[in-house]
C-alpha cells in the first residue's frame, strides 16, 4: 500500500483533515449564533438547506470544472470561497447574505469534496483501494467530529469567531501547495464524462451514498428522541450517537482491508445485508445495555462502510472527468438525503410513533441492498468499467 506513503497522498489528506475541522465548526457556530440572535429552529434549518443547496448547483458542472481549471487548481479556489464566506458572516448579521453565503460555502465544499475524492481513487490501485479510501474517509470523520470542541472554545468570542473559522481553512492551502503533480482530469468534452451517463452505472452507488447520509443525520439530531422515548436517561441517550461514530470511525479500515481481500461487490452487499438485519433489533435491544452498545457500534461500523464502499466503487468504475462526475453525484446524494431524510423521519415519529425512525432507516437500507443486487445480476460494474 504505498500510496499511503505518499507525499501526495498525505498532503491531500492533511489538507482534508483542515477542511473538516472548519466545516464541522462552521455549521454549529452558525447554529449558535442564530440561536443567541433569537432566531428558531426553522431559520437555521433554512441556512442548513442553502448550504445543501449551493452544493447541489455546482454537481451539473464540477467534472466540467476540474477538466478546465485543474484539479489542484480548483481544490485551491473552493478553499480560499469557503474561507472568505465564512469570514464574511462576521461583518453582518443579515440573514439574506448569510444565505448567500452559505451557498457559496456548500457550492464550494461540494467542488473540494466531488474532487478529493476522485483524486484519492486516482492514487490508490485497485489492490489498497478500499484501505486507502477507508483512511481519507476515517481521518475527515475524526477532524469533523472535532469541529464542535472547536467551537465551544472560540464561541465566547463574538466579534471574531467566524473569522476565526473562516482562518481555519486557509491552513489547507501550505499542505496543497505540497502536492507535486494533480489529479488527471480528462478533456472536458469527453462523451462518456458527462453526469447524464454516468448516473445509469452507478444507481447502488447514489442510493448507498443516500442511506448513510440519512442514517449519520438521523443519529446525530433523533436518535436521542428515540432512545428517550423508550425511557433512555437524556444523558445516556445522546451517547447512542457518539456509539454509532464510533463504530463507524474505528472500523472502516478493517473493513476497508476485507474489501480488498474479499472483493468491493461481496463485503459491499454484505454490510447492507448486516444493517437491514440489526435495524430491527433496535428498539428490542434498547433496555439492555449489554446487548444495545455492542449493536450500535457494528450497526455505526456497517453502515459507515456502505458509504466508504461506495466511493471504493466509483474509482474501480470510472477514470477522469467521469470519476469526478460520479463523484459529485456522490455529493448530490448525500445533500438531498440529508436535508429531506430527518424531515421525513420527524415527521412520521411525531405523527406515528418513535419507532418510525427504525422504518425510514431500514427502507432506505432495503432500497440500497436492492438495487446492490440488481447491479450484481446486471453487471453493472463490469459495464461501467
Amino acid at each position: 500500500m504505498k500510496v499511503v506513503f505518499s507525499r501526495d497522498f498525505l498532503a491531500l489528506i492533511l489538507s482534508v483533515a483542515v477542511v473538516g475541522l472548519g466545516s464541522g465548526a462552521t455549521l454549529p457556530l452558525t447554529a449558535l449564533a442564530l440561536s443567541q440572535a433569537g432566531y428558531g429552529t426553522d431559520v437555521v434549518g433554512l441556512l442548513t438547506a442553502a448550504q445543501a443547496g449551493g452544493g447541489l448547483l455546482v454537481v451539473p458542472v464540477a467534472g466540467r470544472i476540474a477538466a478546465r481549471c485543474g484539479g489542484r487548481e480548483a481544490i485551491i479556489g473552493s478553499v480560499l470561497i469557503v474561507a472568505i464566506a465564512t469570514a464574511l458572516m462576521q461583518l453582518t448579521s443579515n440573514l439574506f447574505v448569510w444565505a448567500l453565503l452559505r451557498v457559496l460555502c456548500g457550492a464550494a465544499l461540494m467542488l473540494l469534496f466531488t474532487i478529493g475524492e476522485a483524486w484519492v481513487n486516482q492514487l490508490a490501485d485497485d489492490a489498497s483501494r478500499g484501505r486507502v479510501v477507508a483512511i481519507y474517509a476515517t481521518n475527515f470523520t475524526l477532524f469533523q467530529m472535532a469541529g464542535p470542541v472547536l467551537v465551544s472554545q472560540i464561541a465566547r468570542f463574538d466579534h471574531w469567531r467566524f473569522l476565526i473559522c473562516g482562518v481555519i481553512f486557509l491552513i489547507a492551502l501550505p499542505a496543497l501547495s505540497m502536492i507535486r503533480s494533480t489529479p488527471h482530469a480528462a478533456d472536458e468534452h469527453e462523451p462518456h464524462g458527462n453526469w447524464r451517463h454516468v448516473l445509469p452505472q452507478m444507481p447502488a452507488l447514489v442510493i448507498g451514498t443516500g442511506f448513510f447520509a440519512l442514517f449519520d443525520t438521523i443519529a446525530l439530531s433523533l436518535m436521542p428522541l428515540f432512545a428517550m422515548a423508550h425511557g433512555v436517561p437524556g444523558e445516556v441517550a445522546v451517547l447512542f450517537a457518539s456509539a454509532l461514530l464510533l463504530g463507524d470511525t474505528t472500523m472502516q479500515f478493517p473493513i476497508g482491508w476485507l474489501a480488498d481481500r474479499l472483493g468491493r461487490e461481496r463485503v459491499h452487499i454484505g454490510c447492507a445485508v448486516l444493517v437491514v438485519a440489526l435495524l430491527p433489533l433496535l428498539p428490542l435491544a434498547v433496555a439492555s445495555p449489554w446487548l444495545c452498545w455492542p449493536l450500535l457500534y457494528v450497526l455505526g461500523a456497517a453502515a459507515g462502510a456502505i458509504y466508504t464502499l461506495s466511493l471504493v466503487a466509483c474509482g474501480e468504475r470510472f477514470r477522469g472527468v467521469a470519476l469526478v462526475s460520479a463523484s459529485s453525484l456522490v455529493g448530490a446524494s448525500w445533500s438531498i438525503a440529508s436535508f429531506g431524510g430527518p424531515l421525513i423521519a420527524g415527521a412520521l415519529m411525531k405523527s406515528v410513533g418513535n419507532d418510525a425512525m427504525i422504518g425510514v432507516v431500514l427502507a432506505s437500507a432495503l432500497a440500497f441492498l436492492a438495487a446492490a443486487l440488481w447491479e450484481k445480476r446486471r453487471g453493472v460494474a463490469s459495464a461501467a468499467s
